[in-house]
């Protein structure tokens, strides 16, 4: 996958996956506020709808093509672990965070595979999937940003997928602002408070 890669000065790396239409220096700022000194692993989308990158395909407005989410969620696993080995990342430090299409992406990530990453930050986000379950989170720490008036996400949709979370034993935390689906100030600064609290507990 196309991606851009810095070193930083600790062994956490936070992992970028940006919005429709975005790219892979989207979220770089952002992430250099959460951690001025974590190590930067940022992806761009391999789909491109009407030019615009994405991570997986779409049927409509709102509506997954669920199959080709479920192909893209294991090439984005082996892309992983092969950075992993690549930049000799600690995979106990590792951060995901996704704006809107990527917080999709790294949502399905949780979905299917409970161990790869422990930590994430999901702004934006939908229920990725009708008939699938997340399980064994108990070892996960989520942050969740959503928009009360957010005209692509109802709020009941984020209710649903925090709910989901939270049966498979996750640990969430989550925010509402009066941004829509615009990634605000007070959403920055909650993850940053839940980001502060949740580098004490790694190891």
């Amino acid at each position: 996958m196309k991606h851009l890669f810095r070193n930083g000065e600790n062994d956490r790396t936070i992992m970028l996956f940006h919005g429709t239409g975005g790219s892979e220096k989207d979220l770089i700022p952002i992430a250099e506020m959460i951690d001025p000194n974590a190590n930067i692993l940022s992806v761009r989308g391999d789909v491109l709808e009407n030019g615009m990158s994405r991570f997986f395909k779409r049927i409509s407005e709102g509506v997954f093509d669920e199959k080709d989410l479920i192909e893209r969620t294991h090439q984005l696993k082996a892309f992983i672990d092969e950075a992993i080995e690549k930049y000799s990342l600690n995979q106990s430090k590792l951060i995901g965070f996704g704006y809107s299409n990527g917080a999709n992406i790294l949502g399905s990530l949780l979905f299917h595979y409970h161990d790869e990453i422990k930590y994430a930050i999901l702004s934006h986000p939908m229920v990725p999937f009708k008939d699938i379950k997340p399980t064994n989170l108990d070892k996960t720490h989520i942050f969740i940003g959503a928009g009360y008036e957010d005209p692509l996400i109802d709020i009941d949709e984020t209710k649903a997928l925090i709910k989901l979370f939270k049966d498979a034993n996750a640990h969430v935390k989550e925010i509402y602002t009066d941004y829509g689906h615009r990634f605000s100030e007070p959403e920055l600064k909650g993850i940053i408070d839940w980001y502060q609290n949740i580098i004490k507990q790694m190891k």
